[in-house]
């Protein structure tokens, strides 16, 4: 019997075209809210200020550039925190710190990752062969992960002294913060998975329609776990510079992370009913959340009420985005 190879047309140049507006909506916010909060308070614009944006903005991208894969095709990833807790204590068990004298390194940091990423490779098999939907795995995971790195850190914080990663995550080249480099090297290679690779064709695919892209012959449940592991790779990442960042391993290191990098996907233009946006509006959202967050407190707006206006803005792009024909029944 001759096999059949099943493939995805690359997009062209008139789907880009049609995806255009998604990403000059939010670029637009962007641009006014820069401007509008430059003008309330000039330092906002300071080159200080400046850097202190691409710091914060570098890891968050990060997050949401994982998240994005799994949103895009339609599921949901609650472990971010849980698997961000996990890789940051395994590093400051592996790395120099005040409990291990002899760290391991590179090694140690690799092995941290390493770990982020079987957590999602953990949440991609479970979801597919078990059949249980994605938002209960990776909930369990959440679980999972920030219980075995408070039993791990005995609930305590781990001061890491590794110089490697503090040259990475606290040391500048010229004015620009090395965190930043990180960020734009992850956003190129998702920018690389997403528009010139099967894989990124097809979790879009499944994202439109899994039914049918089951029916034309791709593999949805292997492409499932692909994007899992992928972004698991990334909550690792991210969970390894944040600990550079802050100086110590802890479980509680990506506490709030979950919310602010869903908020800066959906925010972007990515639909939760999955199909639709992308790893550029990814970019724009993290941005226009670290804008929103950074300009709030310069203006000297209650930390409570900055909390709201994240829920506010979270409903309103959830509302602008859903695509209500794939929901047959809201409950």
């Amino acid at each position: 019997m001759a096999s059949t190879t099943v493939s995805t047309p690359r997009e062209g140049v008139s789907g880009r075209l049609r995806r255009l507006p998604a990403v000059v909506g939010p670029l637009l916010i962007l641009i006014a809210l820069i401007v509008v909060i430059g003008i309330a308070n000039p330092r906002f614009l300071s080159v200080a200020n400046l850097a202190n944006l691409a710091r914060q903005s570098s890891i968050l991208l990060i997050l949401a550039l994982g998240v994005s894969f799994i949103i895009m095709m339609g599921c949901i990833d609650l472990s971010v925190e849980g698997v961000m807790a996990l890789s940051s204590v395994v590093l400051a068990s592996l790395v120099l710190s005040i409990k291990q004298p002899n760290g391991l390194g590179i090694l140690g940091i690799l092995i941290a990752i390493a770990m982020g990423t079987l957590m999602g490779l953990i949440n991609g098999v479970l979801h597919t062969r078990l059949r249980i939907p994605s938002f209960m795995v990776t909930l369990g995971m959440l679980s999972v992960g920030l219980g075995l790195a408070t039993w791990l850190s005995g609930g305590l914080d781990v001061r890491v002294l590794d110089p490697t990663l503090r040259i990475w995550t606290r040391e500048f080249t010229g004015p620009i913060p090395n965190l930043t480099f990180f960020g734009l090297a992850f956003f190129v290679l998702a920018l690389f998975l997403e528009r010139y690779t099967r894989f990124g064709r097809y979790i879009r695919a499944i994202g439109g329609a899994e039914d049918r892209a089951k029916l034309v012959g791709i593999p949805v449940d292997r492409y499932k776990v692909y994007a899992f592991t992928i972004a698991g790779f990334f909550y690792g990442v991210a969970g390894v510079l944040f600990t550079g960042r802050v100086g110590a391993g802890t479980s509680t290191v990506g506490q709030g992370q979950l919310f602010a990098a869903i908020t800066a996907v959906v925010v972007g233009g990515t639909a939760l009913t999955g199909g639709t946006g992308g790893v550029v509006q990814t970019l724009i959202g993290a941005l226009i959340v670290t804008v929103i967050g950074n300009g709030m407190i310069m203006v000297g707006v209650n930390q409570w009420i900055q909390l709201a206006v994240h829920g506010i803005i979270i409903t309103v792009a959830v509302a602008l985005t859903m695509d209500r024909k794939k929901i047959p029944i809201i409950k």
